[in-house]
């Protein structure tokens, strides 16, 4: 297995990504907006661009991201329930 492109982390378990939030030019560059819960594996990778949150003081808080499976469960479009 090999890390995510990029970790965030968060406080909540519920998250939104865009995949473009740090990106000059915003959403036109990223991706639909799709929103994740974050389960009892204490992160969630979005299924878009791979970017993984990670829930701070949860299971995956300080360890070794390339050593954990991709989880891209729970993603939506913006504006559905998950």
């Amino acid at each position: 297995m090999i890390a995510p492109p990029e970790t965030i982390k968060v406080t909540t378990r519920r998250v939104s990504c865009d995949g473009a939030t740090d990106i000059p030019g915003g959403a036109a560059l990223g991706h639909p907006r799709v929103f994740l819960e974050i389960d009892e594996h204490g992160y969630v990778d979005c299924g878009y661009c791979d970017r993984r949150f990670i829930l701070i003081g949860g299971p995956a808080d300080g360890v070794d991201q390339s050593q954990l499976p991709d989880i891209a469960s729970g993603a939506s479009p913006s504006g559905e329930a998950a």
